[in-house]
């Protein structure tokens, strides 16, 4: 039987196609090769599971591995006794006891108190030949539990003891799986103090390995696929282009991969990795999509940092000791692109947060009224003639809209105005090497055509300039002999060019539009 591309829960290399990760493997096998106890935290669907199954998998010759969960309405939290004979029960069992083994072990010393499971954890690792691995996944759900901080702080005495008491005293590596980072929470040192707040988790150490996927790591991927259905696609090419949408989020390089796979005709190529993004933008089930815009729907500043990024440049330094700016890294929204300025993780994210603020915003009134054919013609989109129009709409908007509103979101409307002549035929993306820099260069793709459109703020006459010699550059890359420039300017003593204009610079065409 062939493998498949999975997207749903984690995954098994005998059932699935997966990327090799055996060289992140072997970085977090470093850390609790050391002893180190430390929390895999990163966003939703970045394979944090998977990588503790496959730590379970790869360790057990060289440890005896407990590995457990928290479920949501898991009984154990209802009370202190019934949490540590439950936790006692899921560490008996985790480690293969038979059911008279795990009965005498629960009943050799009741562990119905914290002192209890703490002398349980103890005699646990002392009788093993080996040294005892703790894997938790799903940590996040049991975060806003007390009982639940307070068996971290358990562990994190244990650990600060561990040099007086022996290693085997306790775990020797301890590794949580979730979302938040828990070093960040605070629980009460003892329960009639009011004011005395700890980690407990501040033993930590920080988990600094990349989880995201390469192309080099992707045509791994690519290659066990091959070698099953030949399809004779080019894997550095559909490694890279399945990159440059995604970042490397593992979820996103897997769900790519499937639509191609199922539902796209195995359309290996440029054309199936964009309709594969496509379908993505617009899947309205899909749990990762509707997290990323529920986060910003409840979170008013997270919203406000996401439009001052992308549609009014904004350039913010990506310092994840800033409180928002860490919860944007926690969810994997924001990452540092050039300079180390905040750039949006990866170009799925960018289209559906665009997208998300064009009906947010309900700009969807600025839409011109004609019909999607007047720009299509035999076929082809004119491309000319939407900058005409949407030239002179904007100038109608003027006199009835505030000039620092038009100049801040001119960008977004330009994307509003050209959404829904290309929706359902074309595709469009912004650059990530251009989305911070007073400038971005939109790609826009219909019936096997590209456009390149380089959309700037005024900044003077210098940077008109150069901004005509940055898109001559661009279009080289892409081997385009015609480009266009859209500049927006509002100030009240500069001279417009009255209509859109044909231009030549460098040995390309240049179709140069100032509103």
């Amino acid at each position: 039987m062939k493998k498949r591309f999975n997207t749903t829960g984690s995954c098994n290399p005998a059932l699935h196609y997966m990327v090799d990760t055996s060289k992140k493997l072997a970085q977090i096998e470093e850390y609790i090769e050391e002893g180190l106890y430390f929390t895999i935290n990163r966003a939703r669907q970045f394979g944090k599971t998977t990588t503790m199954k496959a730590l379970f998998r790869n360790l057990s010759d060289r440890y005896v591995v407990i590995s457990i969960s928290f479920e949501i309405g898991d009984t154990i939290f209802d009370s202190v006794e019934g949490f540590c004979e439950g936790l006692d029960f899921k560490i008996a069992n985790a480690a293969g006891m038979s059911t008279e083994q795990i009965d005498f072990w629960q009943n050799e010393h009741k562990s119905s108190s914290f002192e209890g499971l703490s002398y349980k954890i103890s005699a646990f690792c002392k009788s093993q030949s080996k040294p005892v691995l703790l894997l938790i996944d799903e940590v996040d759900k049991s975060t806003d539990n007390q009982l639940f901080l307070n068996f971290l702080g358990l562990l994190r005495n244990k650990f600060l003891d561990r040099d007086m008491k022996g290693m085997n005293s306790t775990f020797h590596s301890v590794v949580l799986a979730g979302v938040y980072d828990v070093k960040n929470l605070k629980l009460k040192l003892r329960p009639d103090e009011e004011r005395k707040y700890n980690s407990p988790w501040n033993i930590a150490t920080d988990f600094d390995v990349d989880m995201t996927f390469h192309p080099d790591e992707i045509i791994t991927m690519l290659n066990e696929y091959e070698e099953d259905y030949k399809t004779g696609m080019d894997k550095v090419f559909i490694s890279n282009e399945i990159y440059k949408y995604t970042s490397g989020y593992p979820f996103l390089v897997s769900k790519i991969c499937e639509l191609i796979d199922k539902k796209l005709g195995k359309d290996w190529s440029e054309n199936g990795v964009q309709e594969a993004v496509k379908i993505i933008e617009n899947d309205d089930e899909s749990t990762l999509i509707n997290s990323l815009t529920k986060n910003i729907e409840n979170d008013a500043d997270l919203k406000k940092l996401l439009k001052a990024i992308m549609l009014e440049d904004f350039t913010i330094e990506f310092n994840a000791n800033v409180p928002l700016i860490k919860k944007c890294k926690l969810y994997s929204i924001l990452k540092a692109g050039a300079n180390n300025k905040s750039v949006v993780h990866n170009i799925v994210f960018e289209r559906v947060l665009y997208n998300y603020f064009i009906t947010e915003e309900k700009l969807k009134r600025m839409m011109s009224d004609e019909t999607k054919s007047v720009y299509i013609q035999n076929g082809r989109l004119n491309m000319p003639l939407v900058i005409e129009r949407f030239q002179a709409l904007m100038r109608n908007e003027r006199r009835k809209a505030d000039d620092n509103f038009l100049e801040r979101q001119g960008r977004l409307l330009f994307l509003c105005f050209l959404k829904p002549i290309i929706n359902g035929s074309g595709f469009y993306y912004v650059e990530p090497e251009t989305r911070n820099g007073g400038r971005i260069d939109l790609v826009v793709s219909y019936a096997g055509e590209e456009f390149v459109i380089e959309l700037k703020i005024w900044r003077g006459e210098k940077y008109e300039v150069e901004g005509k010699v940055q898109l001559a550059e661009y279009l080289n890359t892409r081997n385009l002999q015609e480009g266009f420039l859209v500049t927006f300017s509002f100030l009240k003593n500069k001279t417009v060019q009255e209509e859109p204009e044909w231009i030549e610079h460098d040995g390309k065409r240049i179709y140069e539009a100032i509103i």
